[in-house]
């Protein structure tokens, strides 16, 4: 039972990350970012591919930063110009591109069959429990890291910026603001950050499969954002948490249902997640944490 809970806290930690990461660039940019999987997925195989090949964990987690980083960059160049449901479908379709090439490049990801074996670490030091609390501690500290540096960024000049290109960006462009920079800047600050959540889930799990980074997961991610509130960051963190352990619960209330197959269970689970995503946008559209704007100075 211990072991489960620290499962699902960590993992609430990973989601956490994403949920911050998807944050930065739809609550703060008006970028609605639909390839978060694919991030996330271009982390974990970074950082497994770089500490397989002998790599330290620290150079793995920092390639995965830089890998997502580029990633980043490349899908702003390629959706400069687009906007709302044009940069959601192409973002996806990013997403999807990631998961075909790990599915199919058995060369470099080892396709359907994954990657094992992956550095855990301090694990035969500490054994399973040692090191199941070890790495929430691990997770805890990097969410936490993350959330100050976006708070303080959410706060700051910048943010007002991120803001006020949200709102509208003509307007913003007028007022000054390099919006295509802010873009760029924000597009790959939030996939290094998504990608770093790939990097910690790949070293946690030792196994990595293109199934694993199914476009569910954005939705996930949507849910806790949320869920949360769009536009705070510590509304995204408690999302991250709030969405797995929702999901989580939809495990025990799926198996009360008697006469099912496995299949229909897992069915029966997707159902109720996209009602609870109905619900929350009926019924508290602006999340538990909605965001705070606080007024402008006045000018003496």
């Amino acid at each position: 039972m211990l072991s489960y809970i620290l499962f699902t806290l960590t993992l609430g930690g990973i989601y956490a990350l994403l949920s911050l990461s998807l944050n930065l660039i739809w609550g703060g940019a008006g970028m609605v970012n639909l390839g978060l999987a694919g991030f996330f997925a271009v982390g974990a195989y970074a950082s497994a591919l770089v500490t397989g090949a002998g790599a330290p964990l620290v150079i793995g987690w920092g390639a995965a930063i830089v890998v997502g980083l580029a990633a980043g960059l490349l899908v702003t160049f390629c959706t400069l110009r687009l906007r709302d449901d044009y940069l959601a479908i192409v973002t996806l379709g990013f997403a999807e591109v990631v998961r075909l090439v790990a599915l199919n490049e058995r060369w470099l990801t080892r396709g359907a069959d994954g990657i094992s074996g992956i550095q855990a670490p301090l694990k035969a030091e500490l054994g399973t429990a040692g090191f199941n609390l070890f790495y929430l501690g691990l997770v805890a500290a990097v969410v936490a890291v993350v959330w100050f540096g976006l708070r303080r960024l959410d706060l700051s000049p910048y943010g007002r910026a991120l803001r006020a290109i949200r709102e509208d960006q003509e307007l913003a462009s007028f007022a000054g603001k390099r919006v295509l920079r802010f873009k760029f800047e924000a597009f790959a600050l939030s996939a290094a950050i998504a990608a770093l959540a790939g990097a910690l889930y790949a070293h946690y799990a030792s196994y990595v499969s293109p199934d694993h980074f199914q476009p569910l997961i954005t939705i996930y991610i949507f849910l806790g954002v949320t869920a949360g509130g769009v536009g705070r960051p510590l509304g995204a963190l408690i999302g991250g948490y709030a969405v797995v352990a929702f999901l989580e619960a939809t495990r025990f209330m799926a198996a009360l249902m008697p006469g099912l197959s496995p299949l229909q269970h897992a069915a029966l689970r997707e159902i109720m997640v996209g009602l609870a995503l109905i619900l929350v946008l009926h019924l508290r559209p602006q999340g538990l944490l909605p965001e705070r704007i606080p007024p402008a100075p006045r000018v003496p």
